[in-house]
């Protein structure tokens, strides 16, 4: 039951647009949230009828991205007058709360998903607005009341990129799963559906340099051909990569018909099927605050393969729940690459394993993973801000 606490959760994704970890994030803690306090959600886009939305006029369209969302969090900030607490998620819906800090006197709560520091390769996709949303994000961080980071590996990048910040105002609360959605739900309809078949690895995230899936794809032209890969993999975040990733498949395509690439956003319920009929989940990301789609994978009960950067190796279990490469930067890709195909070719090979990593994930999602222990955690923080 709610009671008088209310926060204006501020985020850039709601459904039904939701492209990553922090939309999810977001959708599953306002969920939980809701059973103990009021939770008003402003979010960028056309209008929905669980939240105030903030679509984007025809000529601000036309700006770089980052001016875009600076515009929509000074709306945002507007309408925030009313709560007691504002929680802003990704930089895009920073600065509303450090507006609504400015306007208003509101405490302003921040969940730090990813940083703009750790993510050079965002000035192809943005341009110059990546220096606009490197000071948006420093900005709203050194000057907000707490900070939740979603992996104590994320706190200690945290206060790496920021020194100025007090590590006191900086709390490591881990991100959930919800095991009851997420579960094994194999389906053979859903394998004809995308003309599946045959034992595989999947891949499941957006087309960009943070999720490794570059070096997915060159790992793979060294794996036993008669392992099948699935690929859920879209969005690219811009012309260069997504140009660099359609090239590797087609040329993958040439030798193989058992790679699947599924371009468009699967349904949800497809997703989980794919998942838990896969024998193996790879997810080589070079950077990963904490990386929620092992979690899903985990909670399908199946084995992950993963690259031990950020909060990875809070969620997957070396040799319990899966397995862990280590990435030692870009000027080692040749080698992390050469230790995916060795990899995957072994797990692949000893089905055995990955079913034990299988079951031993979901009932380590179960047990450490739980939104409802989260939306508490995050209620004591609102708390202690107001004392």
């Amino acid at each position: 039951m709610a009671d008088q606490l209310k926060v204006g959760l501020v985020t850039k994704e709601w459904p039904p647009f939701i492209y990553g970890g922090a939309g999810v994030h977001v959708k599953y803690l306002t969920q939980s949230l809701r059973r103990y306090i009021d939770v008003d959600v402003h979010c960028f886009g056309e209008p929905r009828t669980d939240a105030t939305a903030y679509p984007t006029s025809a000529a601000d369209s036309q700006l770089n991205p980052a001016m875009q969302a600076l515009i929509t969090d000074a709306q945002i900030a507007d309408h925030l007058g009313g709560v007691q607490i504002v929680h802003s998620h990704t930089w895009y819906a920073n600065m509303a709360g450090h507006f609504a800090k400015l306007l208003h006197g509101t405490p302003h709560v921040i969940t730090a998903h990813s940083l703009e520091p750790d993510r050079p390769w965002k000035a192809e996709q943005i341009g110059g607005g990546y220096q606009i949303s490197s000071w948006a994000e420093r900005t709203a961080y050194e000057s907000a009341d707490a900070i939740i980071a979603v992996s104590q590996g994320m706190r200690r990048d945290v206060l790496r990129a920021y020194p100025k910040l007090d590590p006191a105002k900086v709390h490591a609360i881990l991100n959930g799963i919800d095991t009851e959605q997420y579960a094994p739900k194999p389906d053979q309809a859903t394998l004809d559906k995308y003309g599946i078949s045959g034992h595989y690895a999947i891949f499941v995230g957006r087309i960009t340099r943070q999720k490794g899936l570059a070096h997915l794809l060159k790992a793979w032209q060294n794996v036993d051909p008669s392992h099948g890969l699935v690929l859920l993999a879209g969005s690219p975040d811009e012309p260069t990569i997504g140009a660099e990733v359609e090239a590797a498949i087609t040329e993958l395509h040439r030798t193989r018909p058992n790679v699947w690439w599924v371009k468009e956003m699967a349904p949800q319920n497809d997703v989980i099927s794919l998942l838990s009929s896969a024998d193996l989940f790879i997810c080589p990301s070079i950077y990963e605050p904490l990386g929620i789609v092992n979690l899903e994978a985990m909670a399908c009960e199946t084995a992950v393969l993963a690259s031990d950067v950020g909060g990875i190796p809070e969620v997957v279990a070396d040799g319990l729940t899966g397995e862990l490469i280590h990435y030692a930067g870009a000027s080692e890709h040749a080698d992390f690459e050469k230790q995916l195909t060795a990899k995957i070719n072994e797990l692949m090979s000893d089905r055995d394993r990955l079913a034990k990593y299988g079951k031993a994930g979901r009932v380590r999602a179960i047990d450490q993973f739980s939104w409802d222990a989260i939306a508490q955690e995050t209620v004591a923080l609102y708390r202690s801000l107001l004392k």
